[in-house]
């Protein structure tokens, strides 16, 4: 499989004193960070305190109100405007309801985002077949995914937002909703896929031991700042 390879000096994510508002209410406040190709990383801290906001930010869903935001050392953003739009960014994103199509068969769900990019249908269904290997889904290729068990659905939205190789892989809270038995497997799964594919992943979480089991780059964030010095966890 393909994989994106990336200058190890290079920075793949980085926010210069980036600030955005809702409704008057600052989220983000001031804040610079950077993250480095192939980094894991998790955003950690308590409910409304602009985690999901960076994640959009990154992405290009939401346009920083000031500061600037780069990308594979390249400008996509700056105040009030978007220099590069999401599908420009290199970017996968795991939301935290999945949203998966659950008319559609799995390999339906995989495969959308690979014919909006005109992918060829021989070469679609290799890498579709590359990512139920992966996600341990190769049994469910015909199944639709709202039959689907919970932690099934979420492999499925990874191998989803995988398929196209994306550089840089965000995930907002995406075993919030799951038992604690998949929650933990899952965690695994995420790491191994991080370990063998090489991207960048940001990863949301209000959860301390889920963020610690990741043994990622935790960034702890209050009131759209960040509270404490980030510290690895190994």
């Amino acid at each position: 499989m393909a994989n994106a390879r990336w200058a190890t000096t290079m920075s793949m994510i980085e926010f210069r004193s980036v600030c955005k508002e809702y409704h008057g209410r600052r989220v983000i406040a001031t804040l610079s960070l950077k993250i480095e190709a192939k980094e894991r990383v998790v955003l950690f801290g308590p409910s409304g305190c602009g985690k999901s906001t960076v994640l959009h930010l990154i992405a290009g869903l939401v346009i920083p109100d000031a500061g600037e935001i780069l990308v594979n050392d390249e400008l996509v953003a700056t105040a009030k405007k978007n220099l590069r739009e999401p599908q420009q960014r290199g970017v996968g994103m795991v939301f935290q309801d999945l949203a998966l199509w659950p008319h559609m068969t799995v390999r339906e769900n995989i495969e959308f985002g690979l014919r909006a990019k005109r992918i060829p249908k021989k070469q679609r269904r290799q890498r579709v077949k590359e990512m139920v290997d992966l996600v341990g889904l190769d049994d469910y290729l015909s199944t639709k995914s709202g039959e689907l068990s919970g932690g099934q659905q979420q492999r499925v939205a990874l191998a989803r937002t995988l398929a196209v190789a994306p550089g840089i892989v965000l995930m907002d809270e995406p075993l919030s909703n799951l038992d604690d038995a998949s929650n933990v497997q899952l965690r695994k799964e995420i790491v191994r896929l991080h370990g063998d594919l090489g991207f960048t992943l940001v990863y949301v979480t209000h959860k301390r031991d889920e963020a610690e089991a990741l043994r990622a780059r935790i960034i702890f964030l209050r009131c759209g700042r960040i509270d404490d010095a980030s510290s690895a966890v190994r």
